[in-house]
């Protein structure tokens, strides 16, 4: 597992916990609602007497993070950064992983399915305000069946079943060992949020 800090952020997190006048003060990095469109990724202060037995210890020059055991599948790839400027500057912290953790060809069937719809099918979807979640596996003859929801400006838009059949099925049977077909349960005849009508 990678996480960067860069200096200017080490440098900057430092300072903020010697203002705090603890002894052995840490940062807690920690992501809510991981593997959500709502995931978050933050970064708080962490006392002695709250550090977690199961917590991944991460240190550094200047100072120590704990990460929380849950989200570390999240936090691969994470980049903390301080870029200063005239208003003092500002962290930023990039978790490319945390609404979706990355996946391998051993990962199960709806991991893999829900990374390639978060990382590539959505980002194309979201220029229309649309989306595409999966909310169930069935199994049928031909194999097994991802059954997907639109939402956004995908539900009721009238290109939605191009979208389906050349975009998203096609490159999920590519991509997803094992899979045969997808099937939409969205219902399109509500259509006030669509895209094309």
């Amino acid at each position: 597992m990678t996480i960067t800090v860069t200096e200017s952020a080490e440098r900057y997190l430092a300072e903020l916990l010697e203002k705090q006048n603890v002894e052995g003060i840490a940062v807690r990095l920690f992501v809510t609602q991981p593997g959500t469109a709502y995931a978050e990724t933050c970064l708080a202060y962490c006392r002695p007497d709250e550090v977690n037995a199961e917590d991944e210890v991460m240190d550094m020059e200047l100072l120590r993070f704990y990460m929380e055991r849950n989200s570390l599948p999240y936090l691969d790839e994470a980049h903390i950064d301080f870029a200063e400027d005239r208003m003092g500057g500002q962290l930023t912290i990039k978790a490319p992983n945390a609404k979706v953790p990355k996946v391998s060809p051993d990962s199960p069937m709806d991991e893999q399915i829900n990374y390639i719809l978060y990382s590539e099918v959505n980002p194309g979807l979201a220029s229309h305000g649309g989306e595409v979640k999966l909310t169930e596996l069935v199994e049928e003859e031909a194999g097994m069946i991802a059954i997907l929801r639109f939402g956004g400006g995908c539900q009721g838009c009238s290109a939605v079943d191009m979208t389906l059949k050349d975009g998203v099925e096609k490159t999920l049977i590519e991509r997803v060992p094992g899979l045969a077909g997808v099937r939409d349960v969205t219902d399109h005849s509500v259509r006030e949020n669509a895209y094309f009508k």
